[in-house]
């Protein structure tokens, strides 16, 4: 009887296992989508309302989480000398508008900021916003420090310029909110005030005091210059006919406006 022989086994082409996909971004919430027309007038707002809503949200939510960055930075540099406990520092320009920040190059105070503790100071309290950035148009609008760095309230800046002033650049200006009592939120002066004596005027006391031609905050806003004197970028006063001439210190003597100006002079 002949020996039992067993067929060969079959072999059978594996498939190679799919390649794995990158990740992409997260889309946003009702992005590209539109309202149709040829829906009625009821469910036509229910969905503009929806993806408004939408919209409000999705910006909550980024704005929360640059606080979330913000407050972390702050509590890892509290007490740091370089930046005051900013985590960042803002950097100014030589007439002391804003230009922007940079991290704090120096080391970290602390490994470790609480969980809860971050969380806590992204939502509630008057530093919130500390070490955010925002932006003022002369147009009046004005936006809370809530961007992480100048690129990113550029672009808001621009897609407000687009949407309201048809994309033309008006002026806008950026300011950063730092902590309380540190270098940055105090205004920025060349030294003391410079003040001298004009011997050859002759106008009277009262015309030479008219000179001073101090606006509103709004209204300084709106046409580029400092509250403070007008844009002259000089305070006259007079006493006893002796006539003299102080330079601005809210503006260093430039009369420019600046978005971190002090409500008072």
């Amino acid at each position: 009887m002949p020996a039992k022989t067993t067929p060969a086994r079959q072999t059978t082409s594996r498939k190679k296992p799919a390649a794995r996909r990158k990740p992409v971004p997260r889309a946003r919430v009702g992005k590209g989508l539109t309202v149709p027309k040829s829906v009625p007038v009821h469910a036509r707002f229910a969905m503009w309302l929806a993806l408004k809503a939408a919209k409000e949200l999705e910006s909550h939510k980024s704005t929360v989480m640059s606080r979330k960055d913000a407050a972390i930075l702050r509590m890892t540099h509290e007490g740091c000398p370089t930046c005051k406990g900013n985590g960042q520092v803002f950097t100014k320009g030589k007439d002391g508008s804003f230009t922007g920040s940079k991290p704090c190059p120096a080391k970290p105070t602390h490994a470790k900021a609480g969980r809860v503790k971050v969380a806590m100071a992204a939502r509630f309290g008057a530093d919130k916003n500390t070490g955010l950035i925002g932006w003022t148009c002369p147009c009046g609008t004005k936006t809370k420090p809530k961007f992480r760095d100048a690129k990113e309230a550029t672009k808001d800046l621009r897609t407000h310029e687009r949407n309201k002033h048809g994309g033309k650049t008006v002026g806008g200006a950026w300011y950063g909110q730092a902590v309380a009592g540190a270098d940055e939120s105090k205004p920025v002066t060349e030294g003391a005030p410079v003040t001298k004596t004009d011997t050859t005027s002759s106008m009277t006391d009262e015309e030479w005091e008219n000179q001073n031609t101090p606006l509103g905050q709004k209204a300084a806003a709106a046409r580029g210059v400092c509250f403070c004197c007008g844009g002259k970028g000089a305070l006259y006063s007079a006493r006893n006919s002796q006539h003299t001439t102080t330079v601005c210190p809210i503006c260093a003597g430039t009369g420019k406006h600046r978005a971190n100006q002090p409500a008072e002079a």
